[in-house]
């Protein structure tokens, strides 16, 4: 439910696409290879591999994809292990609603 309310809102933004969805680490992992997006949002507390350690799978398998957590703890607590694990930032699941869009467009701004 959380997720199908997450790519509502980025597919309400004409900027944003939403090419896919996965419920866990092995599958976000298949369909990032298949779809090869700009974006991948990651739950730090995903089924399987946590979505720390989904970013540094990806950032092994996709190198120039923007990854970012998404976390219903202090992310400021999580910034500095999102970073080191290769995402480029961290959103409280809290403040989706006001602070993602912003965040991701913030990651493509030239």
């Amino acid at each position: 439910m959380v997720r199908r309310g997450i790519a509502a809102l980025l597919s309400s933004d004409a900027e944003c696409e939403v090419c896919g969805e996965a419920a866990d680490s092995p599958e976000t992992l298949s369909k990032a290879g298949n779809l090869r997006p700009d974006l991948i949002l990651l739950d730090v507390s995903m089924p399987g591999a946590s979505g720390l350690e989904t970013a540094r799978l990806l950032r092994r398998q996709l190198p120039s994809v923007k990854i970012l957590i998404l976390s219903q703890h202090d992310p400021d607590q999580l910034r500095g292990p999102s970073l080191e694990a290769g995402a480029q930032g961290c959103v409280d699941k809290s403040r989706v609603g006001t602070d993602l869009l912003s965040a991701i467009k913030s990651m493509f701004a030239a």
